[in-house]
């Protein structure tokens, strides 16, 4: 018998997201929240009834009242789909109360993975779970997998941690070895843990978080829509998007007279910008007047994005004696911009503190031409 169904895991509801500013740590938190529909609607355009969540669906053991109960609410509104949900390391079986929370609150079509033992998904389906009993279990809480089940069955494990190849996502040690599918008879292993996409073996995968929260991990966040069609048999595993902001790394490799128009290039269009976060790096070399006016066209255009960034720490910059003048020829205005030069040049100084001065100078001699204009 064919089973379907979508695997899913770290959705971290409440992640305070305190290092960014007020504004888009709001959208943060709701785009979060939002994942939950995302699924469900991944899962019924996928022709799946059931959705695995391989721990950390909360951020902490303690989430706040109107996130917890939110979150049961989403899950019970699509009560056409059977809702998995397993205790991970953040989310962990230390935190009994919130375990007993959420079995109070449980709708019918929430089920609970709080135990090692195995669960009825479906005729011919059976989850074998190993919900995690601690931040850091210290052990390998997969290796009950082996225990029997009944012949003819497609058996699913579901997990929370690293791989013995890896550290985890909070570089914690592997503990779960990575044949674990093979050493067990698991038709698929579903695994939470790393935020990113990530294919262990034909029969083992993370499938990263559904909603991204941060630069790491490249690709659009999602889930997996997997197909087992007979015990034995490899499962057929499709990534599906489900994030709604756009999390994008932009790095930029400049030679003088790229600066400008490598940006507008990288860039995503003006319609996209609003739910996308932009870390831009920019490397390599620009004469003075094209780091000012780099450093112009990044601040016109960050208020576009949900949230942007600006590096230059690996940016050189040159400045040609011309370059200064256009500063001041003498005076007060030209000693600063040489000392700022000077400072931006010298290897003896930290990156950062080279990099400071280079901005520094390229906001003087921004000011310096905005005065002129």
């Amino acid at each position: 018998m064919v089973f379907r169904f979508l695997h899913a895991s770290d959705l971290h509801l409440g992640k305070p997201f305190g290092g960014y500013p007020e504004g888009i740590r709001g959208r943060l938190r709701e785009a979060r929240h939002g994942a939950i529909g995302r699924l469900a609607v991944a899962a019924r355009q996928g022709g799946a009834g059931v959705i695995l969540l391989a721990g950390d669906t909360f951020d902490a053991e303690t989430p706040a009242p109107d996130t917890l109960r939110q979150a049961l609410q989403a899950m019970a509104g699509a009560g056409d789909l059977t809702w998995v949900l397993m205790p991970g390391n953040h989310d962990s079986l230390a935190g009994a109360e919130l375990w007993r929370r959420i079995g109070a609150g449980a709708a019918p079509n929430l089920l609970l993975a709080l135990e090692p033992a195995p669960i009825a998904l479906a005729p011919g389906s059976v989850l074998l779970p190993a919900p995690c009993t601690q931040r850091r279990p210290g052990r390998d809480l997969t290796e009950w997998f082996g225990a029997s089940t009944p012949e003819g069955q497609h058996r699913i494990g579901l997990a929370h941690g690293a791989i013995t190849d890896f550290t985890g996502e909070e570089g914690t040690l592997g503990i779960i070895p990575p044949d674990r599918a093979a050493l067990s008879g698991l038709d698929y292993l579903a695994l939470g843990d790393w935020h990113g996409r990530r294919e262990i073996g034909p029969r083992t995968w993370y499938s990263g978080t559904p909603e991204a929260e941060a630069f790491k991990h490249p690709g659009p966040a999602g889930a997996l829509l997997v197909t087992l069609a007979a015990p034995g048999a490899l499962p057929q595993v499709a990534p599906v998007a489900t994030g709604a902001l756009d999390w994008q790394m932009v790095e930029l490799a400049l030679l003088p007279g790229e600066g400008e128009g490598a940006l507008a290039a990288a860039l995503p269009p003006v319609a996209a910008r609003r739910d996308t976060l932009v870390k831009l790096v920019a490397r390599g070399r620009l004469a003075l007047p094209e780091r000012a006016a780099l450093s112009a066209a990044c601040a016109a255009a960050a208020p576009d994005f949900g949230w942007f960034d600006a590096d230059f720490a690996g940016l050189a910059t040159e400045a040609r004696p011309d370059d200064l003048d256009l500063i001041d020829r003498g005076g007060a205005l030209r000693a600063a911009a040489e000392a700022l030069l000077a400072e931006a040049e010298n290897p003896a100084l930290a990156a950062a503190e080279r990099e400071v001065a280079a901005a520094a100078l390229s906001r003087l001699f921004a000011l310096s031409q905005e005065a002129l204009a």
